[in-house]
C-alpha cells in the first residue's frame, strides 16, 4: 500500500501556519498565544477525520491533541507525535508572518521552530487516513503551548493522561535522529552580611566581597566541568553566571548580594549532584572564614534526555528515514532543552527528528520544504512500522 504525501497541502497548511501570529505572551508582552493557531490545527484535524480535544489550560494558552484511532484501540502500541504551537518574538523581522516561499524555501517566524513540523505531522496524518494503512495502535498528534518559555503545555498534556508507548518530538534536527540532550538547572546564591557606613570598617561586612570570593571558586568549577569526560552525543556539562545583584549605595557595605546561575546538565547528573558542588563551594569558603554565609537555592530545572540507539522507535524512524532518505540518517545530540524529556520522564520512549531550515530565534528564519516532505513522509512510515511491530 502506497503511503503519499499531499505536497500542495503541506505547503499551503505550512503557509496559514506562519501567517497566524502565535508568539508567546510570556517572552514578548504583546505575545498573540495559542489561541487562533490552535483553533486553526483543531480544525485542520477534525477536516482529517481524528478525533480532537482542545483545551485552554491558561488564558490564551490551548494544546490541542488529534487521535487517529488504531485497530487495537489504543490497547497495544500507541504512538505520539509532538510540536509546540508558540513561537518567540518577532522583533527585527522585515515580515514575519508572510510565509513567502523562494527557491524551495517558507519564510517567516516559527517556519523552522516549529510550524513546518506541525505541517509535516498534519500531512502525515493526512496521508494515513486516505491510503487505509493498518494501524494496530493508536496515533496521537499533539501540538503544546510555551515550550520557548517554561513548557506549560507539555507538562499539561501528560498531567492529563494523553500518552503512548513511544514519542516522536519534531524539534527540527536537519532530518537527523536525536538520541539526546542537555538539561538545566537555574540557582539563586545569595551571600550576606552586615550593612554599615562606609567610614565603619570595622562593623561593616562586605556581601558583594564574599560573592567574589564564590565567583572565584564558581570558575574554578567551571574549568572542572569543561575537563571532564565528554558525552557522546552532547559533550560536556557547563554553567555561567548570569546575572549579579549587591548593595544599596556607594557609601554603605553590602549586607546582601544575588547571583543568578544557569548550569547545564548531561544525562546521568541530577539536581542533587550539581546542587552538591556549589554547595561544597560555600562549605569549604565558611570553613576558612567565620564571617562568609551563604546559601543556593535551585530555582528551577529540567532533566536531561537520553534514548538508546536500540530503542524500537529509535529503529523504526531509522528505518523509515533510510527508506525515505536513501541513506541511513545521522545521530545526534543537542546542546538544547526540548519538550522531549518530559514525554520520557512520563515514560514514553522518545526522540527526535525534524527538517532543515536556518535562523531559529534570529531576524529572518526559513525551512526547507523539501524536508519538510520528507519528514511527513518518514512519519507516516514510522508509524506503521512501529505501530504493527
Amino acid at each position: 500500500m502506497t503511503i503519499r504525501i499531499d505536497e500542495e497541502y503541506l505547503v499551503s497548511t505550512l503557509a496559514q501556519l506562519v501567517q497566524i501570529n502565535s508568539t508567546n505572551p510570556s517572552l514578548s508582552p504583546d505575545g498573540a498565544g495559542e489561541a487562533e493557531i490552535a483553533a486553526f490545527v483543531a480544525g485542520a484535524l477534525r477536516d482529517l477525520g481524528l478525533a480532537v480535544t482542545a483545551w485552554e489550560l491558561a488564558p490564551g494558552r490551548w494544546n490541542v491533541v488529534g487521535r487517529l484511532a488504531g485497530s487495537g484501540h489504543g490497547r497495544s502500541r500507541s504512538l505520539l507525535l509532538n510540536a509546540h504551537l508558540d513561537t518567540v518574538g518577532v522583533t527585527g523581522m522585515a515580515e514575519p508572518f508572510s510565509g513567502a516561499v523562494r527557491d524551495g524555501r517558507l519564510y517567516g517566524r516559527g517556519s523552522q521552530d516549529m510550524k513546518g513540523s506541525l505541517a509535516a505531522m498534519l500531512a502525515a496524518a493526512k496521508a494515513l487516513v486516505q491510503s487505509g494503512a493498518r494501524l494496530d495502535g493508536d496515533v496521537l498528534v499533539t501540538a503544546v503551548a510555551d515550550e520557548e518559555h517554561s513548557s506549560i503545555g507539555a507538562d499539561d498534556l501528560v498531567a492529563k493522561g494523553f500518552r503512548a508507548t513511544a514519542a516522536i518530538v519534531t524539534e527540527p534536527t536537519d532530518l537527523a535522529v536525536c538520541l539526546a540532550h542537555r538539561g538545566f538547572i537555574w540557582y539563586g546564591v545569595e551571600t550576606f552580611g552586615r550593612a554599615a557606613h562606609g567610614s565603619r570598617y570595622r562593623e561593616g561586612i562586605d556581601a558583594n566581597m564574599h560573592m567574589g570570593r564564590f565567583l572565584a571558586e564558581l570558575a574554578q568549577l567551571e574549568a572542572e566541568l569543561r575537563a571532564r569526560p565528554s558525552h557522546p552525543l552532547v559533550a560536556v556539562p557547563s554553567l555561567h553566571a548570569a546575572t549579579l545583584h549587591g548593595g544599596t549605595e556607594v557609601s554603605v557595605y553590602a549586607a546582601h548580594c544575588r547571583l543568578q546561575i544557569e548550569r547545564r546538565t548531561v544525562p546521568g547528573e541530577t539536581v542533587e549532584s550539581a546542587t552538591a558542588e556549589l554547595q561544597g563551594i560555600i562549605d569549604r569558603l565558611s570553613a576558612a572564614d567565620p564571617t562568609f554565609r551563604a546559601t543556593v537555592t535551585p530555582t528551577f530545572s529540567r532533566p536531561p534526555f537520553a534514548v538508546n540507539e536500540t530503542a524500537e522507535i529509535v529503529q523504526a524512524v531509522t528505518q523509515a528515514a533510510t527508506t525515505r532518505l536513501g541513506r541511513k540518517p545521522d545521530v545526534i545530540g543537542q546542546l538544547f532543552w526540548t519538550d522531549a524529556a518530559i514525554f520520557a520522564a512520563a515514560g514514553m520512549e522518545t526522540m527526535l527528528i525534524g527538517p532543515t531550515g536556518h535562523g531559529l530565534h534570529s531576524a529572518e528564519e526559513w525551512v526547507d520544504l523539501a524536508s519538510v516532505v520528507d519528514l511527513a513522509a518518514i512519519l507516516a512510515d514510522t508509524a506503521v512500522r512501529y505501530l504493527n511491530r
